[in-house]
C-alpha cells in the first residue's frame, strides 16, 4: 500500500499532462480548453526505491514486487465550485477520497494555452482553490453540526465533544486560521479524520514552469515558493511539457541522459512520492527473500505488530517476534546469512517501532 494522491487546480494548469507524465500513460485527455477531464483518471505506479533492487539482487529473489501508489487527475475547479459551479460537486466529492492532495499551479505563459483568469497569478489561482476547498468545509461541518445539536439532547458526552470539536473548526475556517495537525488531541484528529473535510488534507505545491525555468524557477514560482516557505508549505518545481517528454522514452538510460541534458537529479515521480511521503509521515519496510523482494509502506511510529498485519492477517493475529535487519546492515553483509554470523539480526518484539528500511521475517503461530 503506498498512498492515494489526487492531481487538483484550476483548468488548463497542466494537470492531466502531468498526470499523463507520472504515469507514463495517455489515459488524461490533455486538451486546451476547460473541463478536458470529468471522470477521473487513475493510474497505479511503483514507488521507485534504488534499495528495493539492491537487496533482490542481494537475495537472488526471484521477483521483485515494489509498493505502489495511485495517481487521480480530478477535473478542474473553478470560482463557485463549493455550491455546484462548473463540476464543482464532483470535483469536491473526488477530492475527500484522497490521502495528499497535488496542487499544480500553472508558472508559465504560453499565448497559446487559454487560462482561465485573463492573466498568470499563481498566488490569486491557490486563493481560489483553497476558498473553494474551505467553503465546501464549512458547509459540511455546519451541517454536521446541526444534525448533531437534535442528538446532543440526550446528554451523550461523545456527541458533546463533537459538537465542541466541529464548533472550533468552525471557528478557524471562518476566520481564516489554518486547521493545524499539532493542536488538537489523537482523539479529535480521529474525529476530523471521520469527517474527510479536505482543508485536513496534506497538500503538496506543484509549480508547473517552462523548460528554461526547469532548475531555478521563475517569477511566477518564486512568489508562490516565498509565500508556502512563509506558512511552512511544501513546494516542488516541475515543467509537465518536459516530463511529457521524459515518458516517452522506452528505457531507463534514455530518461537519464535527458534528464542530464537538462541538469536534472530526478524526475517529477520521484520529488513527487518522496514529499507526498514526507507529508504523510510515510516510511518503507522490506521482505528479502531468494523466492520474493517486496517492499511495503507504513506511517512513521508504527508498531511491529501492525506491519506484519500488513503483510497478513495471521501474521499479526498468531505474531511471536520479528526477525530484524536494517538496510544498511543487510547490504554490508551480503544478506541474512551474513548478518546472522555477524551478530546484525535482532529479535524484536510486538512493542517494536518500524524503522525506514528495516527488513523483516515474521515468525508467528496460528
Amino acid at each position: 500500500m503506498g498512498f492515494k494522491c489526487g492531481i487538483v487546480g484550476l483548468p488548463n494548469v497542466g494537470k492531466s499532462t502531468l498526470f499523463n507524465a507520472l504515469t507514463e500513460s495517455n489515459k488524461a485527455e490533455a486538451a486546451n480548453y476547460p473541463f478536458a477531464t470529468i471522470e477521473p483518471n487513475t493510474g497505479r505506479v511503483p514507488v521507485p526505491d534504488k534499495r528495493l533492487k539492491k537487496l533482490s539482487n542481494i537475495s537472488g529473489s526471484k521477483t521483485t514486487i515494489p509498493t505502489y501508489m495511485d495517481f487521480v487527475d480530478i477535473a478542474g475547479l473553478v470560482k463557485g465550485a463549493s455550491v455546484g459551479e462548473g463540476l464543482g460537486n464532483k470535483f469536491l466529492a473526488h477530492i475527500r477520497e484522497m490521502d495528499v492532495i497535488a496542487h499544480v499551479v500553472r508558472c508559465f505563459e504560453n499565448s497559446n494555452v487559454t487560462h482561465i483568469s485573463s492573466s498568470i497569478n499563481p498566488i490569486k489561482d491557490v486563493e481560489t482553490i483553497e476558498t473553494e476547498l474551505k467553503l465546501a468545509d464549512i458547509e459540511t461541518l455546519q451541517t454536521k453540526f446541526n444534525n448533531l445539536q437534535n442528538k446532543a439532547k440526550g446528554g451523550d458526552k461523545e456527541i458533546k465533544s463533537q459538537l465542541s470539536l466541529i464548533n472550533s473548526l468552525l471557528e478557524r475556517l471562518n476566520e481564516g486560521r489554518a486547521i493545524n495537525f499539532k493542536d488538537w488531541s489523537n482523539e479529535q484528529l480521529k474525529m476530523m479524520n471521520d469527517l474527510s473535510l479536505m482543508t485536513h488534507k496534506p497538500m503538496l505545491y506543484v509549480c508547473n514552469v517552462d523548460e528554461q525555468s526547469i532548475t531555478s524557477g521563475n517569477n511566477f514560482s518564486n512568489l508562490l515558493q516565498e509565500k508556502n516557505h512563509k506558512e511552512n508549505k511544501k513546494t516542488v518545481l516541475v515543467s509537465a511539457a518536459v516530463e511529457s517528454q521524459i515518458a516517452q522514452f522506452d528505457n531507463t538510460k534514455d530518461k537519464l541522459e535527458f534528464l542530464n541534458e537538462l541538469k536534472l537529479k530526478e524526475t517529477t515521480l520521484k520529488k513527487v512520492i518522496n514529499s507526498g511521503y514526507n507529508l504523510l509521515d510515510l516510511i518503507t519496510f522490506f521482505a528479502s527473500k531468494p523466492k520474493e523482494t517486496r517492499a511495503w509502506t507504513v506511517t512513521k511510529n508504527t508498531k511491529v505488530l501492525k506491519a506484519a498485519g500488513k503483510i497478513h492477517s495471521d501474521f499479526e493475529k498468531g505474531f511471536i517476534r520479528a526477525e530484524t535487519i536494517s538496510y544498511d546492515d543487510f547490504v554490508h553483509f551480503k544478506g541474512e546469512t551474513g548478518c546472522r554470523e555477524a551478530g546484525k539480526l535482532r529479535q524484536e518484539g510486538k512493542d517494536y517501532i518500524v524503522q525506514d528500511g528495516d527488513i523483516f521475517n515474521f515468525l508467528f503461530n496460528v
